[in-house]
Parts: structure tokens; C-alpha cells; sequence
């Protein structure tokens, strides 16, 4: 009975092989269906460890949060290539951005993330089943995309407690994920925050997924990321007349450099 399971298992697992093998659609639905389920596993173990440790919500579990989510690239073979991580080093509180591509920003983000540093995140994330509690417990603060002034007032109270608490915000400016290879218009809240509290802007910027994740055309592959933080661009100084100006200067700053990460034309 045993052996008759076990050949049923070696037949089954030959066969999602094949599948995966033959069927691009197939490949990538398994793929993305497991990285899904290794994200709520995770949670589901990490989160009951972050409340013996630190007792509750508090940026300090994204350091446990991170210790597990580096693990994940070695099932997808992903590698990373990371330049400028001095550049985080910078005193007090700044506000970092970073280009947004997909699903997969999770483990870019918790590869070269810095200590006492927070998310900024949509609020569905929170009904994420085992993720939303995580995330909760890591500090990520919620915004209503759908509610501008909800959205303004969270971004105001997060500039006050961003310098009496002394943490770093990390921020997508592009608001939305874009795999496109290239950087979507920027939106200004990000710009505001950090004039708003005179810090300083830090860039980082992921290479392009496109040469191995691609859900138009069901790609899921191993491949290589490339990320670099740029030098701290200062706001001290600055008023709310030049957000447009700081916005736009940071835009062309990070798809120069996307581009040439990405080894494409710029």
C-alpha cells in the first residue's frame, strides 16, 4: 500500500515536471502559487516569533521579518547584485524610494532594507490573510489610495513621527506595479513628505524583471537583480514650491539609472 503511494507521488511529481517543462502557462501558475503559499507560511511561523521577541507592532520585527524573506530568493534562483548600500548611512530619518515591478519587490525590498526603516503600503495589504498580520506587526503604515485626504492626513502624522521616532520611510513612488521595463510618472506625495520634514531623499533602483518575470507572457525563470542606492539627494531648505522640481529631478536620476542596470537604451 505504502509503495503504491509512493509510485502515485513520483508519477505525479514527473508530471507537473513535464508540464512546467512543456507549458510556459503551467510553469509560471506553479511558480507564483508557490511563492503565494511560502509567503503565508512564513507569516504564519515568523509572526508568533516577532510577539515573544518584541511583544508587537514595532518596526524592529522587520529585522526577524528579513532574516526569513532573504531565504526565499534560493528557491527561486534569484540573485542579487547590490552596490551603494553606504549611501544609506546618512543621520536621522530619510525618506527612501524605490521603482515597483511586482509580487517579487518583496524580496528586493528585505535584501538591502535598512534597520528602522518602514513601509508605506495600500490598506488591502492588511486583509492579506497571514502577510496582512505580518507586515502589521513589521510597522508598515497604511494608506486609503482611494481617499486622498485619508492618504494626506496618514503622510502628515507619518512626517511628525518619521523625526521623534527617528526612522527611515520607504515609499513607491510609482504608486502601482509596473513590470514594463521602464518607470511610471512619479507621484509627489513622497516629495512632500520629505520637504515637509527637510530629509533627505534616497534612491534605489532595481534592475528590470523583464529577462526572467513577465506575467503577459507567463515567464518565470531564475534570473539576476541588480540594485544600487544612490546618494542621498538633500531637501534642506527646499519648500512645497519646489516638490515638482525635486519629484522630477528624482525621476530622471533613477530611469537613467534603471536603464543602465537593466542594460537597455536609454
Amino acid at each position: 500500500m505504502e509503495l503504491g503511494w509512493l509510485l502515485w507521488g513520483a508519477a505525479a511529481v514527473l508530471l507537473l515536471h513535464v508540464l512546467m517543462a512543456l507549458s510556459p502557462a503551467v510553469n509560471f501558475a506553479l511558480r507564483i502559487g508557490f511563492y503565494s503559499f511560502l509567503c503565508l507560511l512564513a507569516s504564519a511561523l515568523t509572526a508568533p516569533v516577532c510577539l515573544l521577541v518584541n511583544g508587537g507592532r514595532t518596526v524592529k520585527n522587520m529585522r526577524i521579518i528579513r532574516a526569513v524573506v532573504r531565504t526565499f530568493k534560493y528557491f527561486f534562483g534569484l540573485r542579487f547584485e547590490v552596490k551603494g548600500l553606504e549611501n544609506f548611512k546618512v543621520e536621522g530619518p530619510a525618506i527612501i524610494v524605490s521603482n515597483h515591478q511586482s509580487i517579487l519587490d518583496m524580496m528586493g525590498l528585505m535584501e538591502v532594507l535598512p534597520d528602522d526603516c518602514v513601509q508605506v503600503g495600500k490598506k488591502e495589504l492588511m486583509y492579506a490573510g497571514t502577510v496582512g498580520l505580518i507586515i502589521y506587526l513589521g510597522g508598515v503604515i497604511f494608506i486609503n489610495r482611494k481617499s486622498t485626504t485619508s492618504a494626506k492626513m496618514v503622510m502628515a502624522e507619518v512626517a511628525k513621527s518619521m523625526t521623534t521616532d527617528n526612522v527611515k520611510v520607504w515609499v513607491y513612488p510609482e504608486g502601482t506595479r509596473n513590470c514594463t521595463g521602464d518607470l511610471l510618472p512619479f507621484k509627489k506625495g513622497a516629495f512632500h513628505l520629505a520637504v515637509q520634514a527637510q530629509v533627505p531623499v534616497i534612491p534605489v533602483v532595481y534592475s528590470s524583471f523583464t529577462s526572467f518575470y513577465n506575467p503577459k507572457t507567463n515567464l518565470f525563470t531564475s534570473g539576476k537583480i541588480k540594485v544600487e542606492v544612490l546618494p542621498p539627494i538633500e531637501t534642506k531648505g527646499l519648500t512645497s514650491d519646489d516638490v515638482s522640481d525635486l519629484t522630477d529631478r528624482c525621476f530622471h536620476i533613477m530611469r537613467e539609472t534603471l536603464f543602465r542596470l537593466s542594460g537597455s537604451p536609454s
